[in-house]
């Protein structure tokens, strides 16, 4: 039978009585912010300044029973309910205007079982505090490269990073969630309880509820070598590192960017604020084979300048946290693709040699290794067979930059679109790509939007890239 998605929103929100909201206020534990309160202000900013939205309330958990009350009172009072993580979200869904932000800031407690190999997290937890929990015991789990993006969203967008070759994205390293769904009840979902759940989970986003922790398996990963390693913006340095990627054992994690050269030591005074090519490494195998990772990163051209050492793991995922601050203006594109070819590395070549500031960069994470031991169809994450998973990251400081800094994003992008696919991964979509979500999970779509439905018929959960329920036809 055919499914087509339907938005079964409603009109509008309605204004709670003010017994319900006294009742509601009763209820939590955690803290109710309302416009006039002195730190409304605070509450309502996030991560991307681009978004200044102003909410009717904000509700800052301080547990499992206050995300279950606010999550009844959004749909009682048909509130657009925006779920709050690390608040990184670029397209601003951590918050929203007239209706209720659920912050989960305050969820942070983790535990962490050595022997078992195995983590569970609140999902107010950064992964600044995952990684430092399990560094601890020599564990780690794939997460992100930046360390104060929250881990709530990274994963249930898929989850890339630095150890993804060789452990799998974050979604392949979930072993269970629990769950506060559409009608406010609570349940904990797995392999082998509501595993159509926890399938849709594992890359679906935000959409069938609000996940109150996570539960990881972990891996040895004490120190590693990492850093970067600053090349000219040249055809020949983008070719070798593909031809490294294809033959590289899964321990050495590299990501390809191009930026501008930064201000830094070991940076040439003449190349910095210069377009180039860095290759960011985090080669968790032995020690002594790291002379031969250097060999192998001066091989892919001339080295402007190089910051590669042992460190522990942790450490590599704070090295952008000072370039990267909240309060910047983002604009992301993303796109999967198979090896680049010339055309591409040339449309990578032009736009990059116009690179317009220094916060901005284009990433491409590969997509293989241990990812590609994970069937398209066994996650909602459906593009297991790309090459790479591209982020166009225009960011910036100044709004009077905006016209600028977003006609340099989009015209990348749309040179981009004879040589990508049409999906993208969901965590480097913007607010204007909800057009792109069923071509971001092709054939795993329909599937989606049928567990939509079953948990979550009257699309509560729609301030996301947005899986509208199906309906039967």
């Amino acid at each position: 039978m055919a499914t087509t998605a339907v938005d079964t929103r409603e009109a509008g929100p309605r204004e709670p009585a003010a017994d319900a909201l006294l009742a509601f206020t009763e209820r939590l534990h955690g803290t109710l912010i309302a416009p006039g309160d002195a730190d409304y202000d605070g509450a309502r900013r996030v991560y991307n300044a681009m978004h200044d939205r102003h909410p009717r309330l904000i509700v800052q958990a301080a547990g499992v029973a206050d995300v279950m009350a606010a999550v009844t009172f959004a749909g009682r009072h048909a509130l657009p309910l925006a779920v709050r993580g690390g608040g990184h979200s670029v397209p601003g869904f951590g918050t929203c205007d007239d209706g209720l932000v659920l912050d989960l800031g305050r969820l942070r407690g983790i535990r962490v079982d050595p022997s078992g190999q195995r983590v569970r997290a609140e999902a107010g937890c950064t992964w600044a505090d995952l990684n430092h929990a399990t560094a601890a015991f020599g564990l780690a789990t794939p997460g992100g490269i930046v360390s104060t993006t929250g881990i709530a969203g990274l994963t249930l967008g898929g989850g890339l990073g630095y150890l993804n070759r060789r452990c799998g994205l974050s979604c392949d390293n979930l072993l269970s969630a629990d769950v506060v769904t559409a009608d406010g009840g609570f349940l904990t979902c797995s392999e082998d309880a509501h595993a159509d759940l926890f399938w849709a989970l594992r890359g679906g986003g935000g959409n069938f509820g609000v996940v109150t922790s996570f539960e990881y398996r972990l891996h040895e990963v004490p120190d590693i070598l990492g850093g970067p390693t600053f090349y000219p913006l040249d055809a020949e340095v983008i070719r070798r590192y593909q031809a490294l990627i294809a033959r590289a054992p899964e321990a050495l994690g590299t990501i390809l960017g191009i930026t501008l050269g930064p201000p830094l030591p070991f940076v040439p005074e003449r190349w910095q604020g210069q377009p180039v090519i860095v290759v960011l490494t985090c080669w968790s195998g032995p020690t002594p084979e790291d002379d031969g990772i250097r060999e192998q990163l001066d091989g892919l051209g001339p080295v402007i300048g190089q910051a590669l050492q042992r460190m522990p793991y942790p450490v590599i995922n704070t090295l952008f946290d000072g370039l990267l601050p909240a309060g910047l203006r983002h604009y992301w594109k993303g796109c999967f693709s198979g090896p680049l070819d010339e055309e591409a590395i040339a449309v990578h070549l032009e736009h990059g040699a116009r690179i317009p500031c220094l916060e901005t960069a284009t990433l491409l994470f590969p997509i293989d290794g241990a990812c590609r031991r994970v069937a398209p169809e066994a996650t909602a994450f459906a593009y297991r067979e790309a090459a790479f998973a591209t982020v166009l990251g225009p960011s910036w400081r100044d709004a009077a930059d905006d016209e600028r800094h977003l006609a340099w994003g989009r015209a990348y992008y749309r040179a981009l679109q004879p040589h990508v696919e049409a999906g993208g991964y969901v965590n480097f979509m913007s607010a204007d790509d909800g057009d792109r979500v069923p071509a971001n999970y092709r054939q795993n779509y329909d599937r989606l939007a049928r567990i939509k439905a079953h948990y979550d018929p009257g699309n509560l959960f729609r301030l996301n890239q947005n899986i509208p329920p199906a309906t039967s036809s």
